[in-house]
């Protein structure tokens, strides 16, 4: 069941991620459905400043004089062979910063490896990230996670994200949505239970005797052990 989600004015920031020409630009990282994904950014980007809530840009710029060269990383000719600073690197048209926004260049995956963005998210001090981007198996599965460690709400905006093929956005969402439940494996096991045995008896107790249930990949799995008994 869908509900709307209102999140807490003043609390929020919208973190735009790799947005960059190279992803229609360059054969080797194209993005499939590109416009698509800009459109969709843009209109969140847009919908983020009419309320009030801060935008962050965040650009993958690969730069051995600030990160050198890490183990085993493709090397051409002594300089990166990825996002090197250029026209490729610069944020796409559709989804341009605004004057007073912030701008970051990041070096490896997550947003957080960036002193700046840290700094960005200490002074504004959101509960909750809005985020979108490219590629979704990638830099935005990085900065989800670091965001969760942090203890950080995340609000994953899944339109606006995309990857390579859309098998690979979709199977890096499945991921996410693991992640983003949140907890170790004793919590893992609490949710289990609940969404299991406790959807069931919560059906039962209103009356309702469904003739089909979907159980979701494992989060309801005790749900046949409750209808066993």
């Amino acid at each position: 069941m869908h509900q709307p989600l209102k999140l807490p004015a003043g609390r929020v920031a919208l973190v735009l991620v790799d947005l960059q020409e190279e992803h229609r630009q360059d054969p080797r990282y194209l993005v499939e459905s590109y416009d698509r994904v800009l459109g969709n950014a843009a209109r969140l980007m847009a919908a983020a400043r009419s309320s009030g809530v801060p935008v962050i840009h965040a650009a993958y710029v690969r730069d051995f004089d600030d990160v050198p060269p890490r183990p085993f990383e493709p090397v051409g000719n002594g300089a990166p062979v990825f996002s090197v600073r250029g026209d490729g690197t610069k944020i796409c048209a559709e989804v341009e910063p605004a004057g007073g926004e912030t701008v970051i260049e990041k070096n490896d995956a997550s947003c957080f490896v960036a002193q700046e963005f840290e700094a960005e998210i200490a002074k504004l001090a959101p509960d909750w990230l809005v985020v979108a981007g490219v590629w979704t198996e990638a830099c935005i599965a990085a900065t989800v996670r670091d965001a969760v460690a942090q203890g950080l709400r995340v609000l994953l905006v899944k339109d606006a994200c995309g990857s390579g093929t859309e098998s690979m956005h979709q199977s890096a969402l499945i991921h996410l949505a693991n992640r983003l439940y949140g907890g170790d494996e004793q919590h893992r096991l609490r949710q289990e239970i609940v969404l299991g045995i406790g959807g069931v008896r919560a059906l039962r107790a209103l009356g309702i005797e469904p003739d089909v249930f979907h159980m979701n990949e494992g989060h309801a799995g005790f749900l046949g052990l409750e209808r066993a008994r």
